[in-house]
């Protein structure tokens, strides 16, 4: 075994990286003699400071994720970047380091077609995110108040929140913009133009840029890039809201109520006119100064309850009340049918082990519904998709009449049920599986109720805030 498996590394990613090294180094030994650039800015010596980097790394490692093209994993990565990042910072300092290819991956998106993803190494995304500790702070300042995505101490709940209350204030019609894959069609030389506005050293903004420009490798093709701002690493968020900061500041200038998340915005008027104008000028200042395309297709001027923002719709009520939408609890139900799917053969136990994480991950985001009938509904889907499974597992109507005697029912109804020939699903709406397995019997081996989580998570909420 070589030291580097024994150390519990890849052999060929080590090899990769010092080789990398020793071409590095060839080039920073001609430059050793140089003075240091852009003496007027040490911006770049505060990001690459081993205090600001190592801050970076944990928080990078916490976040966990995929090996970028190098296949390094996080561990790797940071035996390598604590045994050589002298060398990195003199790269960096030089202006000579050059990011790595990120990796292509594309994933599904929840309401069809697929969303491209652009993963850099783990070294990358290391700096990306020393650089966003550093410079955060510069535009975070100056971010608009309706500015919800990708910020400390602002949500997705507190946009949803504005929204209700905009409603509530009688502005009962809504501007959905969706920016046509924003990610994908960022103007690099508008975007630069705006980080340089707060960045004047020019090591760094030579590093963001060619963070943008990084190539794309999918399925081992490389595809070079002169726009877009790729998902996947720490700097595109920031960046994102760079760029449509200058959208924030035309909507407060005209004096629009409106929320922003990431690319989703919605504005909120008080006509049906004013919806279609605002819906107009806004399009044309998005294509005019930003260089960026409205989705016509998604994009909308409805009432609230008709349009869903951040997975959220509303009631019609004088006062709305925030619900899931119906494409979001559709989508919940589809995640657990997977569940549901595999669980055939697994125990009711341990089936609901698996249940557990999606439905508080579900309830934990949409605790801001107060409209009971709707976790009334999905909690007796639930329910009966439990019952479901049992009935299943049942298979012989002897097995069933067997069963459903010693669960409690009479030996005459367990035999109509036990052979009546419908499915497992009209089974277990009906009251003999209901009358073995009640509710009260579902709770206590485990399964949650979305109506009694997502209570306790409001009362929690109201009591702290």
């Amino acid at each position: 075994m070589c030291d580097a498996e024994a150390a519990g590394q890849n052999p060929r990613t080590v090899q990769r990286v010092g080789d990398g090294i020793t071409e590095s180094m060839k080039g920073v030994s001609k430059c050793l003699a140089r003075t240091e650039t852009n003496g007027e800015s040490n911006l770049m010596e505060e990001i690459a400071d081993w205090e600001n980097v190592y801050k970076a790394f944990l928080k990078v490692r916490a976040n966990k994720g995929c090996p970028g093209v190098d296949r390094m994993t996080i561990e790797e990565a940071g035996l390598i970047i604590r045994e050589q990042w002298e060398f990195y910072r003199t790269l960096l300092r030089k202006g000579l380091y050059h990011p790595l290819p990120v990796l292509g991956v594309s994933i599904p998106k929840p309401d069809g077609g697929t969303r491209q993803l652009g993963i850099p190494t783990v070294i990358d995304r290391v700096i990306q995110q020393a650089i966003v500790q550093k410079i955060e702070r510069r535009f975070d300042v100056e971010f608009s108040e309706r500015s919800y995505g990708f910020r400390k101490g602002r949500s997705a709940h507190q946009a949803l929140q504005q929204a209700r209350e905009y409603v509530a204030e009688g502005r009962r019609w809504v501007v959905d913009i969706d920016i046509a894959k924003f990610f994908d069609r960022v103007n690099h030389d508008i975007l630069m133009a705006k980080v340089a506005r707060k960045v004047h050293d020019k090591r760094v903004l030579k590093l963001v840029r060619l963070y943008l420009q990084a190539v794309l490798m999918t399925g081992g093709l490389i595809s070079p890039r002169t726009e877009g701002c790729p998902q996947g690493g720490p700097l595109s968020p920031l960046l994102s809201n760079i760029m449509l900061d200058t959208l924030d500041k035309e909507l407060e200038r005209r004096g629009h109520c409106f929320c922003r998340y990431a690319d989703d915005c919605n504005i909120y008027v008080k006509s049906k006119k004013a919806a279609e104008r605002v819906f107009v000028s806004v399009t044309s200042f998005l294509e005019t100064k930003l260089k960026l395309k409205i989705n016509q297709t998604k994009s909308m001027v409805a009432r609230p309850w008709k349009a869903k923002f951040l997975g959220y719709t509303m009631t019609a009520n004088q006062k709305p009340k925030l619900k899931p939408s119906p494409v979001s609890v559709k989508r919940f139900k589809n995640s657990l049918q997977k569940i549901f799917f595999m669980a055939r053969g697994w125990s009711f136990l341990d089936t609901v082990r698996e249940l557990k994480p999606k439905i508080n991950g579900y309830a934990a985001y949409f605790c801001l519904s107060e409209t009971k009938a709707t976790w009334e509904e999905l909690d007796q889907w639930l329910r009966n998709k439990m019952r479901y499974l049992i009935w299943q597992r049942w298979k012989k109507p002897k097995t069933r009449y067997k069963n459903l005697i010693r669960w409690g029912i009479d030996p005459e109804t367990a035999r109509k049920a036990a052979g009546n020939g419908r499915g497992a699903w009209w089974n277990s709406h009906q009251s003999h599986v209901h009358r073995a397995f009640p509710n009260a019997w579902l709770k206590k081996h485990g399964l949650l109720s979305l109506l009694e989580i997502t209570e306790c998570l409001r009362a929690k909420k109201a009591l702290f805030s």
